[in-house]
């Protein structure tokens, strides 16, 4: 039988977060990325008693994203395979919180960074960018990621011997960090609780690392991935599979369902999120409570048991300040 929200509350809830996430002597920035806190939405699903809803607070990380993740495991697996060779720039596309954590980490590691990004990405992402000195080609709004993509894929073919292409979307260290970061912190923080996973697709590296992770820790576990719900939408890092460049890392068979999300639904979850629970949410990791939401609604649960829902919430609001949506009624 399940313990008690409250009882859970008390294991994983930001005021016991691991030791790690505090400051100490000696601890490196690589050191301070993971073990991010669960966070409970429990209010979200206020008619369901038998429901637990979680987000991994992953602003966290020192980038102030899930991203750090993906970006520090690329660059480590870039240098032990030889291919990130001294003297090379680090070169790739993104939609803003991936370019985000590779320029952190040149900044801090020495290594020049030119990435590929929508002209349309928001004030804050650009002005994190610039702080950290990186080289930034912005490519044209109307094409979204994708475009960012053909850009880098293009500056990497002219010149092999400048770049290490990270190529984010295709790189199996992408997915691999999230496989053996996580999902184990997500096992370990709900006690092996979990019943259903739920994640945005981007890359898709986070919901595919996780998922495999998951299912074999326990197959029974439930995960959904979420997607918007056509082309043209406004969720920062984002993916409508059926009409963009399909990353090479994604299996579409790995998912138990797939939810599609309105980008109006993200801003009014983020908007009602801060007002109701205190909580400064980017439209993404807002796009992540909607569909949890929906599967916290949808779940059956045996008398006496709860359903466990774990959403990945990829970054804080603090870089959508300046979007209009805030204000919007």
């Amino acid at each position: 039988m399940m313990q008690s929200s409250n009882k859970l509350a008390e294991i994983i809830s930001a005021e016991n977060a691991p030791e790690s996430l505090g400051a100490r002597p000696g601890q490196s920035l690589l050191d301070r990325i993971g073990n991010t806190p669960l966070l409970h939405f429990d209010r979200l699903a206020a008619n369901r008693p038998d429901i637990t809803l979680l987000g991994k607070a992953e602003w966290y990380n020192p980038g102030g994203s899930v991203k750090d993740r993906a970006a520090a495991n690329i660059v480590s697996e870039g240098r032990r395979s030889g291919r990130f060779a001294s003297g090379k720039t680090l070169l790739d596309a993104t939609s803003g919180n991936t370019g985000i954590a590779y320029a952190m980490l040149g900044a801090a590691e020495g290594f020049p960074v030119t990435l590929c990004m929508p002209s349309n990405v928001s004030v804050e992402r650009k002005q994190i960018l610039s702080a950290y000195a990186a080289n930034i080609v912005y490519t044209d709004p109307g094409e979204g990621s994708d475009g960012a993509i053909r850009k880098a894929r293009e500056l990497a073919a002219a010149a092999p011997e400048k770049y290490f292409y990270a190529d984010q979307y295709s790189n199996t260290a992408n997915w691999q960090a999230h496989y053996r970061g996580t999902a184990d912190e997500i096992w370990q923080q709900t006690q092996g609780r979990i019943t259903h996973f739920v994640a945005m697709l981007g890359t898709s590296g986070t919901f595919m690392g996780t998922t495999r992770r998951l299912k074999e820790l326990n197959p029974a576990v439930q995960c959904i991935s979420l997607q918007p719900d056509s082309a043209f939408h406004g969720i920062e890092g984002a993916k409508h599979m059926a009409s963009a460049i399909v990353p090479k890392i994604y299996d579409p068979n790995l998912a138990d369902a797939n939810l599609e999300i309105s980008t109006e639904d993200a801003h009014a979850m983020a908007r009602r999120v801060a007002q109701e629970c205190g909580v400064l949410l980017g439209i993404s990791a807002a796009a992540g409570l909607v569909g949890s939401v929906r599967v916290a609604d949808q779940a059956q649960t045996r008398k006496g048991d709860e359903a466990v829902v774990v959403t990945i919430l990829c970054d804080s609001g603090e870089k959508y300040l300046s979007e209009r949506f805030w204000t919007e009624k």
